[in-house]
């Protein structure tokens, strides 16, 4: 769960921010409830920050005119990197960062003259990022462990829930982490199982870090183990697939590790191969190529594609 006094500093960055603010946004930007909201007010009036608020329609907060915090300055790419990287943070899967995002937007608003600060607002309102439909979201204290971890060289303990549902309690250094085709990953050497592990985060709960310390290897590169082990990581289903796409226009959609294109020398199109182990977002992606396609296995793809031609007959017909 996101800290509470970080969201109460979030709400003073956001009045800092902005003249007023109504009770809907902030609880909107905090993804909170408007009585949340009061409660936060109510913390920052008792801290001392003058809060000032007007009541009925219309009704918002503001700071005492003339209270500021001395800003920073950022050059215009500085300002540009920092907002497409906060814009970017959900579509990592990191949606448990959105107050935190919201406070470090309202910052940097804070600091940029007036021209910077409209561009800024137009790149939160016009920038669009197209999120995997496979992005698996996880919980922002397990990520924040696992760096302190590191930068600590300390293992961790961890409850952790295997593909097959098996829960196990594991102490790992852990080495690096990853994210990669939608999700993240934790690598390091188990010290349960004696040899070098994959975690997924989203599968981790309770971190703790632990007395025992270990150094890092220099040359270790996480992203490359990973990748050269997770096609060998079981998944229920395998996927077989022949696409009307020469294999030069197919590649470009497809993580190259996880899934085998070969081109179709006899009809012509690409013949694709991968291991799932959810099927819906798969089909997704494949609806998303805007292509003539035949699936060839497994039968339990065919019976995804008609529950969503149903969903889809269902929305067409809607009044």
């Amino acid at each position: 769960m996101y800290d509470p006094s970080m969201r109460v500093l979030t709400v003073l960055e956001l009045l800092q921010a902005h003249e007023r603010v109504t009770g809907a946004e902030l609880a909107r930007r905090l993804e909170v409830s408007p009585r949340t909201v009061q409660r936060y007010i109510a913390r920052l009036q008792d801290l001392g920050i003058p809060v000032e608020s007007t009541r009925g329609v219309g009704g918002a907060y503001r700071l005492k005119p003339g209270f500021r915090l001395p800003p920073l300055m950022f050059g215009e790419e500085e300002a540009l990197a920092l907002a497409l990287g906060l814009h970017a943070l959900h579509h990592l899967g990191l949606t448990a960062l959105a107050p935190a995002v919201a406070g470090a937007s309202a910052k940097l608003s804070r600091t940029l003259p007036h021209a910077l600060r409209e561009r800024m607002r137009t790149l939160e309102e016009t920038v669009q990022l197209d999120a995997f439909p496979w992005t698996v979201p996880i919980g922002a204290e397990v990520l924040s462990a696992l760096l302190a971890a590191m930068h600590a060289g300390r293992a961790v303990a961890f409850a952790y829930r295997s593909h097959a549902g098996e829960d196990t309690q594991r102490e790992v250094e852990v080495y690096g982490v990853v994210h990669l085709d939608g999700r993240w990953y934790a690598v390091g050497r188990c010290l349960t199982r004696a040899a070098l592990r994959t975690f997924r985060l989203d599968r981790i709960a309770a971190p703790a870090l632990l007395p025992r310390t270990f150094t890092r290897p220099d040359d270790f590169d996480a992203r490359a183990y990973l990748r050269s082990t997770l096609p060998f990581v079981h998944a229920p289903f395998e996927v077989e697939v022949w696409l009307d796409l020469p294999l030069e226009a197919a590649a470009p959609h497809f993580a190259p590790w996880r899934v085998a294109l070969e081109p179709d020398a006899g009809r012509g199109g690409t013949w694709l191969r991968c291991q799932r182990e959810a099927l819906e977002p798969f089909a997704t992606l494949l609806l998303r190529l805007d292509c003539p396609f035949t699936v060839h296995r497994p039968p339990e793809l065919r019976e995804v594609f008609g529950r969503l031609a149903d969903r889809a007959q269902a929305a067409r017909l809607a009044p």
